[in-house]
């Protein structure tokens, strides 16, 4: 059997073996003689590829060189826009991240620890617990702060590790309840104040979210007290039987620079209490005694219990019946804004005769009833005293209702009644 060798090119080789798995090493070495055709194919086929990518820079090239030309000849030539609104776009994403700007975010997270903002900024802002409210909060939703909320906030801070940008809604809280202290203290309005500390000089109250000091000497002395469902007459208020109540207040100071709250609990009840009339009821505190009555403290005014006002028995010591610091109910029997004199009574409140002295706390109970009732016989004896103005002019064309009010017996005269001040005294 002829070998392969002896077929290609004259080459003398050893017959091969007839054994299939039996090879020669020079046989193993040798290429088929087909390699020369398929190695001219390859070469042509890299200078095509090689032609292609040379074409493909010339034709990147004129383009570069025909958008230099264009850029340098005519460069706003295909522009959609203006210069103008260019440094616009640049204006409207440029971030200013100094301390204390403003911006505009919103809320993506939230956890116990705080919230995560989007500001439009490289990386989110975070915005801690404690900057999430003036107020004192455990969760940033109790503060209303939950995913979706956009709102403004400040930049207090940047963390080195990640140059994110630490964000506060409390501190433009701050700068509002401020804001708003300036304008109640301009308008002379009572506000409500939770008292929430104490010290040797006065306590402290939350206002609009800031802590005020109002000083002792700013506080009525007065504060009803219950016990089991009673309550406790003659005993004042502590700083500690304070805490956690709510006070009328007034403010006396208010000063953001030199963070000074100052705010009055006495001027607050004067105010309400100077709107009270004439048989009105109000809680007091004896200040004190004097041979001729008691000076009452009904919340920043000084009224006087004249003797002769403490009960229907007559009364030879005041000092049996009243002492400093005790707490009363009186009613206001008449208030001379001008000069200042409020004069009162605890004898319109006797519901029997003597009462105040031998029962003060049944006359403290039962002072509104009393006052009621004590309102109606003023009213009655004002009815009496229109009939008898009726009786002396009858020519006035009136007649009396069985609610005491003055109505025309004619259609000449107006529907609801007359005054009597428009009446003129009857001649003699």
């Amino acid at each position: 059997m002829a070998s392969f060798a002896q077929q290609f090119r004259g080459l003398k080789c050893p017959p091969l073996n007839d054994n299939k798995f039996s090879t020669s090493k020079k046989n193993q070495n040798h290429y088929p003689p087909s390699l020369p055709k398929k190695t001219s194919v390859i070469s042509a086929a890299a200078v095509a590829i090689a032609n292609a990518q040379t074409r493909e820079r010339m034709r990147l090239k004129e383009m570069f060189e025909e958008a230099y030309e264009r850029c340098r000849t005519d460069p706003m030539e295909g522009v959609a826009f203006t210069v103008e609104d260019f440094y616009a776009a640049l204006d409207k994403y440029d971030f200013n991240s100094e301390l204390g700007t403003k911006v505009k975010g919103t809320v993506f997270y939230t956890d116990a620890n705080g919230a995560l903002v989007d500001i439009n900024a490289k990386s989110s802002a975070y915005l801690s617990l404690r900057e999430a409210s003036i107020h004192s909060i455990k969760h940033v939703e109790e503060a209303g702060i939950v995913p979706g909320l956009r709102e403004e906030f400040v930049i207090v801070g940047e963390n080195e590790a990640d140059d994110s940008l630490n964000v506060s809604l409390r501190s433009i809280q701050y700068d509002l309840a401020w804001e708003r202290c300036r304008q109640l203290q301009a308008e002379d309005v009572v506000v409500k104040g939770k008292i929430v500390g104490a010290n040797k000089g006065g306590v402290v109250a939350m206002v609009e979210g800031l802590r005020g000091f109002v000083p002792f000497s700013q506080i009525s002395m007065l504060i009803r007290r219950l016990s089991r469902g009673l309550v406790n007459l003659f005993q004042k208020s502590t700083a500690e039987e304070l805490l956690e109540k709510e006070l009328p207040l007034k403010f006396v100071e208010v000063d953001e620079e030199q963070s000074r709250l100052v705010l009055s609990n006495r001027k607050a009840m004067a105010d309400s209490q100077a709107q009270l009339g004439i048989g009105s009821v109000v809680i007091g505190t004896v200040q004190s005694l004097k041979p001729y009555g008691a000076f009452i403290d009904i919340g920043g005014i000084n009224g006087l219990l004249h003797v002769s006002q403490i009960s229907h028995d007559r009364v030879s010591d005041i000092a049996t019946v009243l002492q400093p610091g005790d707490t009363l109910k009186v009613m206001i029997l008449s208030h001379d804004r001008e000069r200042g004199r409020v004069s009162l009574s605890t004898k319109k409140l006797e519901p029997t005769p003597g009462d105040m002295i031998r029962n003060p706390k049944l006359v403290f109970e039962k002072a509104e009833e009393m006052a009621q009732t004590f309102r109606q016989r003023i009213a009655q004896a004002e009815a009496m005293a229109r009939a008898d103005i009726l009786r002396f002019q009858p020519e006035s064309g009136l007649t009396l209702s069985s609610e005491g009010i003055l109505g025309p017996l004619t259609s000449d005269l107006p529907a609801d009644g007359l005054d009597l001040s428009d009446i003129p005294p009857a001649e003699d």
